[in-house]
């Protein structure tokens, strides 16, 4: 068993709200700075700075995991984790269809870069990414799973795009092994309010958009690593989160 410390909510320059700083080399190498060896990029609706994201994770020694935060239908955000970097490009195919495209306004929300791995601009997306996509909650979930997805609600003790605020508690379906909170000192006080949380598995994650947010080597997963590979411990991070075990 080894410590991994992680941060598994973390925007780069693609996303609207996220700085242009937010390159995945200096993600990657912030993250190093800070301790961290497990990351997961999560842009608003997409997966498409992804594969220069491994790259970069690569080079500081890093695991990298795939990801995306998801905006329901009913704008609540959920973060969707792919143990292949294969798979979080296909949901990213499936997700484009589902978009409600408005132009974006760089102006007012910002530019969506796509990098490469030496964090050169290949394009920008061209329609706003953090919008509502068509997808209902439920729907949502079951697609993402569909598709290899772990998935679970985001920052679930903040007022904006939380499951809780918005719902005013975990829905009896779909049902979540997981739920992500910004600020872990609020874990126990929301367990107590909330029953259907005491269950799940808990992340304590930055949701950083610049590089200063992201997270200090305070919170890990304890994971069963051997025989070494970074593929083993993207898979046993996510069982753990998909509550099936694989580490303390």
């Amino acid at each position: 068993m080894n410590k991994y410390y992680y941060d598994l909510h973390i925007h780069s320059c693609l996303s609207p709200c996220g700085d242009n700083d937010m390159t995945p080399n200096n993600i990657a190498g912030m993250a190093a700075l800070k301790g961290l060896n497990l990351l997961a990029l999560t842009d608003h609706n997409t997966a498409k700075n992804c594969p220069a994201f491994f790259e970069a994770c690569r080079r500081q020694g890093i695991v990298p995991i795939a990801g995306m935060e998801l905006t329901t239908a009913e704008d609540i955000h959920i973060v969707c984790l792919f143990e292949t970097l294969e798979a979080a490009l296909a949901f990213d195919a499936f997700v484009d269809g589902k978009r409600v495209k408005i132009k974006n306004r760089t102006d007012i929300f910002g530019e969506q870069i796509i990098c490469n791995g030496n964090d050169e601009p290949l394009g920008q997306e061209a329609y706003l990414l953090s919008n509502a996509t068509e997808l209902p909650l439920e729907a949502a979930v079951e697609s993402a799973r569909a598709h290899g997805a772990v998935v679970y609600p985001a920052h679930v003790d903040r007022q904006a795009n939380g499951i809780l605020t918005t719902l005013g508690g975990l829905p009896p379906s779909p049902v979540f092994t997981a739920a992500e909170f910004h600020d872990g000192g609020r874990i126990a006080p929301l367990r107590e309010t909330h029953a259907a949380l005491a269950g799940l598995e808990t992340v304590v994650c930055s949701d950083a958009h610049y590089l200063w947010d992201i997270n200090e080597a305070e919170h890990y997963l304890l994971l069963d690593d051997e025989p070494y590979s970074s593929a083993l411990v993207r898979h046993r991070a996510l069982e753990k989160l998909a509550g099936r075990g694989c580490g303390v």
